[in-house]
């Protein structure tokens, strides 16, 4: 059997499509990042500054959880798409299946941990005082690490690394 015979045939989006479904992808992308930004300055804000400011700090974070898990769902539904309807496959290179495994986690962690978060540091900044930033230190951590992924995945979708996945016939 030859490699012809064993390939599905692929659906392939045709260059308008695939043009729009990339600058939503890279829209969407960038404003994650953004967002991620503007929680971490948020966040960083509030350990850092008095306690009427940090108030305040931590009662608009709950404001940015919709924005975040709408622009990773838009990132990761572009993703696919792209992914299905371009040559480069879900997984047939390595840098594509880092990106989706990148972008996967990240949405799951921002449905799942981060909106409980975010929803107590409001309480906290509501209930005010020099108490309200104890134990929120917390919150650092998922800008951060969703920065740093993020940049990883851009800088993957550049260098398109590793080549493609070897499969077992």
């Amino acid at each position: 059997m030859t490699t012809a015979t064993r390939t599905r045939p692929r659906a392939q989006v045709g260059r308008g499509t695939r043009r729009a479904l990339l600058v939503a992808h890279i829209v969407a992308s960038g404003a994650w990042i953004g967002i991620d930004v503007v929680l971490g300055v948020l966040v960083f804000t509030a350990l850092s500054a008095d306690p009427a400011a940090a108030a305040l700090c931590l009662q608009v974070l709950p404001l940015l959880f919709w924005p975040v898990l709408i622009a990773g769902l838009v990132s990761l539904v572009t993703g696919i798409a792209l992914g299905l309807g371009t040559r480069y496959g879900l997984l047939r290179y390595w840098w594509v299946a880092v990106k989706l495994v990148i972008n996967l986690v990240l949405v799951v962690l921002v449905a799942l941990v981060l909106r409980g978060g975010l929803d107590e540091a409001a309480v906290r900044g509501a209930a005010g005082g020099p108490d309200a930033v104890e134990g929120l230190d917390t919150l650092a951590f998922p800008p951060v690490v969703s920065i740093t992924l993020l940049v990883t995945a851009t800088v993957l979708a550049v260098v398109k690394p590793w080549g493609r996945i070897r499969r077992s016939a």
